[in-house]
C-alpha cells in the first residue's frame, strides 16, 4: 500500500487499528498452531524411530525363522507351503485431523489366520515365520503411516511460519505505518488549521484596529 494514496479521515484510521488488532490475534493463533504441530510432529518422530528400531528386530527374526524353517523342510517343500497361504487382508486408508491438517490413517483390519485346513500339517518352524512376518506387515504398515504424517506436517508448519513471518514482519508494519502517517496527516492539517485561524484572528485585529483610527 503506497502511504500517499491513503485517505487521512478518522474512519480509515480506525479500521487501520481495528485491522492490527486481527491481525495480531491471527499472528498469536498461527504461533499457537505452529507450536502444537511442532509438539504433534516429534511425538509421531518418536513413534516412528521407535517402530523403525523394532522392524530391524522383527526383520533379523523373521530371516532366521525363515533360515530354520528351510534347514528343517526343505526350501521347495517351503516354497509349496508359500503357496498355500491365504492373502494378507486388504488395508484400507481413512484420514484423521491434526490441528487442520489432513494425516492418513491405515485400518488394517484383523489379519485373517492360517486356517486349520491349510496348516494341519505344517511344522512349528513354520508357524513361526509365517507369525513373524504377518508383525513385520503390520510394523510396515505403522511406519508408512506416520512417516506419511510427518511429511504432511512439515509441510504444514512450514506453511504456518510462512503466514505468521508474513504478517508478523510484512503486514503490521505496513498497518503501523499507515497509522502514522495518517496521524502525521492529522498532524499537519491541525498545525494548518491553527496557523489560520492566527492569521483571521490577525487580520480581524488589524481591521478592527484600522476602524478605531477611521472613527477616531
Amino acid at each position: 500500500m503506497v502511504l500517499e494514496n491513503v485517505r487521512p479521515t478518522r474512519l480509515v484510521l480506525l479500521q487501520t487499528r481495528r485491522r492490527i488488532l486481527l491481525a495480531k490475534k491471527g499472528l498469536n493463533l498461527l504461533k499457537l498452531k505452529r507450536s502444537a504441530l511442532i509438539a504433534e510432529f516429534f511425538n509421531l518422530s518418536r513413534e516412528a524411530m521407535k517402530l523403525r528400531g523394532d522392524l530391524q528386530q522383527r526383520i533379523a527374526r523373521g530371516y532366521e525363522s525363515i533360515r530354520m524353517a528351510e534347514m528343517s523342510e526343505g526350501p521347495t517343500r517351503l516354497e509349496n507351503i508359500s503357496m498355500l497361504l491365504p492373502d494378507l487382508t486388504p488395508v484400507e486408508v481413512s484420514t484423521r485431523n491434526v490441528m487442520g491438517v489432513r494425516t492418513p490413517k491405515v485400518d488394517r483390519g484383523e489379519y485373517v489366520p492360517v486356517t486349520a485346513a491349510t496348516i494341519l500339517d505344517l511344522p512349528t518352524s513354520v508357524h513361526e515365520s509365517i507369525r513373524h512376518f504377518q508383525g513385520i506387515y503390520q510394523v510396515v504398515l505403522d511406519i508408512a503411516e506416520k512417516e506419511n504424517a510427518l511429511r504432511r506436517l512439515l509441510l504444514e508448519i512450514e506453511k504456518t511460519k510462512r503466514r505468521a513471518s508474513a504478517i508478523e514482519n510484512v503486514l503490521i508494519p505496513r498497518l503501523e505505518a499507515t497509522v502514522r502517517y495518517i496521524k502525521f496527516r492529522f498532524d499537519e492539517l491541525e498545525r494548518d488549521s491553527f496557523s489560520m485561524l492566527k492569521a483571521v484572528k490577525r487580520k480581524m485585529e488589524q481591521e478592527e484596529a484600522s476602524v478605531v483610527v477611521a472613527s477616531a
